[in-house]
């Protein structure tokens, strides 16, 4: 199945995103992933996704799911929770990388995902979509890719006050993409 990409085909991932405005509540669920490559001797891989809620270039909160063995189309049906208050649903966007769990040396990168509202593309039509059926679960097959785009440029009111963060002034870093 073609979905038109001009990169290699690296394999896909499932995503389901809920949101709860009233409580500030992102539930973003790795649902599964299909035609991953393979990564050990074995033709196989083991992968786990790690999720990053980033705000201006900073990383705000990481969860990351368990480890699937040997396979390379992983069910994980993980649902990892962040607090987003609903005023910061709109300054916030998630980084989302499957990675091969190695038990000698380091883990290798996959492919990633990323999607919010400065993105272009699926991820931000994804994430309003969540944000216009609050608390009804979207999914969406997203297809991996090799490296994470950066986001638009942030509007001049852009402002990020999540909890790690004081309410004063935020200073805009979105040089600081790392």
């Amino acid at each position: 199945m073609d979905v038109g990409h001009e990169k290699a085909d690296i394999g896909e991932l499932m995503i389901s995103l809920c949101y709860l405005p009233t409580a500030g509540r992102l539930t973003l669920t790795i649902v599964k992933a299909r035609n991953l490559k393979a990564m050990d001797i074995t033709g196989q891989a083991d992968p786990y996704v790690k999720v990053s809620l980033m705000c201006q270039g900073k990383r705000i909160k990481k969860k990351k799911t368990s480890v699937q063995k040997n396979t390379l189309q992983p069910i994980f049906n993980e649902a990892l929770v962040f607090d987003v208050p609903h005023e910061n649903a709109e300054d916030v966007y998630l980084k989302i990388k499957v990675v091969d769990y190695d038990r000698i040396g380091s883990d290798e990168f996959m492919g990633s995902v990323t999607l919010g509202p400065r993105y272009n593309g699926i991820g931000r039509d994804h994430w309003y979509e969540m944000l216009e059926s609050p608390r009804k679960p979207v999914a969406q097959w997203y297809p991996l890719q090799e490296t994470s785009p950066f986001p638009m440029p942030m509007t001049a009111n852009g402002k990020c006050c999540l909890r790690h963060q004081s309410t004063e002034d935020s200073n805009s870093d979105v040089n600081s993409l790392h």
